[in-house]
């Protein structure tokens, strides 16, 4: 029995309503709670961003001071999580790590009961924690202590390295995470408000946004955007490897999007960062790869307005602060946990259980055959 229009892929469905963020594709427009994100990329910090999700308003000078004291206070990591990242083996993915450990810190810190703002700053400031511990543990070394004295993007680069960090990197990786922080309802934050409307806790609803993420249709782009990028090599090679590639049914990595028909404003922020912070040569080969790309799907596909989205130079922007390429989807997450947190606490002030319908396209009137009678099908 057909119960209603089946739409593949949920598109044009409006699953929820949201102050949060304004996604428009046509336009190529994003908005965080009424600030442009070309405006928040350019002035702001990303606990500034996180606090205006959180709460609704850009934080006040003392608002700002005790955010920064909360989360810095919070990112230690319970010996049980510890335990348990010592505990994978080296060759685990990052982000079945950043799943696993966000899943133990649940259990550990007992995380029950309705989410709340603490429980998300709380959240939010051990994702870094726990990437760098796995980082330095996966190369022999022991993990580096957060230091309080250093913001939310600067320190994660500490721990990585325990090198004071390069103000340059740090003011790029925090840009990064301000563009990725939300984005209306995607793939892993839709999962993430479909756990919460169960009245699951907090660290339920993010660890299955994590598992959305994971996927390279998703968050995984990134890191096959710098592989493609590799496998080409040099700009003599560009034309010749995307030819190549579309005539035998291959995709470009960081081009196209299920929202944006026009240039990804995130990815032009992000174009000029990599021009800024990547080596010549590094950029020479991006810039070449898309618009090489861009002319060729465009002439191949001049309806389906394929342009450039943000994973394209997120991955020369996140190679040039010197992340390994396992760690940019991840990172990823560092910046969306944000924006998930915050979607959780907006879904559950009028939540209802998120409960679609599907049509049964299978067959009817089947009885029953006892097992030695049956032949197989």
């Amino acid at each position: 029995m057909t119960t209603g229009q089946f739409k593949p892929g949920l598109d044009d469905v409006v699953a929820a309503q949201t102050a949060m963020s304004k996604v428009d594709g046509e336009n190529g427009i994003l908005i965080y709670r009424g600030y442009a994100i070309n405006e928040l990329a350019e002035t702001a910090t990303y606990e500034e961003v996180a606090h205006l999700l959180w709460v609704g308003h850009l934080p006040t000078t003392a608002e700002l001071r005790s955010l920064k004291d909360n989360l810095a206070s919070q990112r230690e990591l319970p010996a049980a999580v510890m335990t348990a990242i010592q505990a994978l083996p080296t060759t685990t993915d990052p982000m079945d790590v950043l799943r696993t450990a966000v899943s133990a810190y649940g259990a550990a810190a007992n995380m029950q009961g309705n989410p709340t703002l603490d429980q998300a700053i709380a959240l939010t400031a051990r994702f870094p924690t726990i990437l760098a511990a796995f980082q330095r543990y996966r190369n022999g070394q022991a993990p580096i202590a957060p230091r309080r004295d250093l913001g939310h993007a600067a320190n994660y680069l500490y721990m990585l390295t325990g090198q004071e960090p390069d103000v340059r990197h740090v003011r790029s990786l925090d840009t990064y995470l301000i563009l990725l922080a939300d984005h209306g309802m995607n793939a892993s934050t839709f999962t993430a408000r479909v756990i919460a409307s169960t009245e699951a806790d907090l660290c339920s609803s993010i660890t299955g946004a994590i598992g959305a993420l994971k996927g390279p249709l998703h968050g995984g782009a990134p890191a096959l955007v710098l592989k493609m990028l590799q496998e080409i090599g040099t700009i003599e090679n560009v034309r010749p490897w995307i030819v190549n590639n579309l005539d035998h049914g291959g995709r470009i990595m960081g081009i196209g999007h299920r929202i944006y028909k026009t240039y990804d404003p995130r990815a032009e922020i992000l174009r000029e960062m990599a021009r800024r912070a990547a080596t010549p040569e590094f950029f020479a080969l991006a810039q070449t790869t898309e618009q090489t790309a861009l002319d060729e799907l465009h002439r191949r596909k001049p309806d389906q307005r394929l342009w450039t989205n943000v994973e394209f130079y997120s991955a020369g922007v996140l190679y040039s602060v010197g992340l390994p390429g396992d760690l940019f989807t991840p990172t990823f997450g560092v910046a969306r946990v944000g924006g998930w947190t915050a979607h959780v606490l907006e879904q559950m002030q009028k939540s209802r259980l998120m409960r679609p319908q599907s049509d049964y396209i299978g067959p009817m009137g089947k009885k029953f055959v006892p097992i030695e009678q049956r032949t197989g099908e």
